[in-house]
Order: structure tokens, then C-alpha cells, then sequence
């Protein structure tokens, strides 16, 4: 028997999930790394919250890409 004969259920999930992890690792590294450069720099507040939050977005956007190109796909 084959291994992937034992897959069972819809293996686009599976997919997201896998999908998910690194854009999860990077908004925590993002914003890790953004308290600890506040914490350095607290004048500079403005200009690391502006660049953290333009990481979070382009980060998430990986996310939703993960999440709309299964169903994009789902027919190839």
C-alpha cells in the first residue's frame, strides 16, 4: 500500500496549515524585533512602528495568498 493512499480528507488543508507557519514566524519576528528596537531607540518610535506594521501587512499577505491559491488551483 501506498503512503499516499492513507491520506484521506481534503489535502488543501493541510496545505494552508504548512502554508501558515511562516508568514505566523514572521509576524512574530516582526514584531519581536520591533518592541526590542523601541526599547533601544524610543525616540525613533515612529519609524519602527511604520516599518513593523508595513512588515505585518506584506507578511499577511502571504497568508491570504496561502489561504485564495488552493481554491485558484484547485482544478491543475
Amino acid at each position: 500500500m501506498s503512503i499516499l493512499a492513507e491520506v484521506s480528507g481534503n489535502v488543501t488543508a493541510i496545505g494552508y496549515g504548512l502554508a501558515a507557519i511562516g508568514p505566523g514566524i514572521g509576524v512574530g519576528i516582526i514584531f519581536g524585533q520591533g518592541v526590542q528596537a523601541i526599547a533601544r531607540q524610543p525616540e525613533a518610535y515612529g519609524l519602527i512602528r511604520q516599518n513593523m506594521l508595513l512588515g505585518f501587512v506584506l507578511t499577511e499577505a502571504l497568508a491570504l495568498i496561502g489561504l485564495v491559491a488552493p481554491f485558484i488551483f484547485q482544478g491543475i
